[in-house]
């Protein structure tokens, strides 16, 4: 499919490119580039992305607010089921007390979402990568002994 996409391309170049990537079997370190330039993004208003091997050199500066652009998608369906959960729990903003952040939170536009509704002095933070593995860890521990 991509060989044929490849024949009536304006940039064939970027095509082949793409093909060296999936004939190659390059998924996960092109996946991991992308990673950490998310890395980088949440901590500086620039990043770079960085993905080369013996045929390919790919490199760019992102700026935070294009890379949160690409994402809206994702944050509008965030602040829906953030919104669809309060109105099936018939839970109020003022009724949380604290709210515990996982991995995407590091993502600035992801944490806004949840400052902006909840408040900052309700959100904790820490263990970002651990947390969600950690609570049903918890959950599953409790379930056994019920």
């Amino acid at each position: 499919m991509l060989r044929s996409i490849q024949v009536n391309s304006f940039e064939p170049e970027k095509i082949n490119a793409l093909l060296h990537i999936v004939q190659s079997d390059l998924g996960f370190y092109l996946h991991r580039s992308v990673q950490q330039m998310k890395a980088e993004l949440s901590l500086e208003p620039i990043g770079t992305f960085a993905f080369e091997d013996h045929v390919l050199q790919m490199r760019g500066r992102v700026k935070r607010w294009t890379f949160e652009n690409w994402i809206d998608e994702d944050l509008q369906k965030i602040r829906g089921a953030i919104e669809r959960l309060m109105v099936r729990t018939n839970i109020g903003n003022a009724d949380v007390d604290r709210v515990f952040m996982g991995g995407s939170s590091l993502v600035p536009a992801v944490r806004r979402i949840f400052q902006e509704r909840f408040g900052n002095e309700r959100i904790s933070s820490g263990s970002e990568f651990t947390s969600v593995a950690k609570g049903l860890a918890l959950r599953a521990c409790s379930s056994a002994t019920e």
